[in-house]
């Protein structure tokens, strides 16, 4: 299991990579501000079916999240 800190720190750099703002991946994802915020500080988790939906949003695929690591 990948450690939180790490996974934080890789989904923002995913969005800024993207040039998406939290705000304008909460609408991209019918989410809240602040739940993009929550999974990016480390506060909650972000689950499977999420992580898919912000991957297809970044063009990215979910080892490029992940095998950094």
């Amino acid at each position: 299991m990948i450690k939180m800190k790490r996974l934080k720190i890789s989904l923002k750099a995913a969005r800024t990579n993207a040039q998406l703002s939290q705000a304008q991946v909460a609408k991209a994802l019918h989410k809240s501000k602040t739940t993009i915020n929550n999974w990016e500080t480390g506060k909650t988790y972000i689950d499977y079916g999420n992580l898919l939906a912000l991957c297809s949003l970044y063009s990215i695929t979910i080892d490029d999240i992940i095998l950094p690591f």
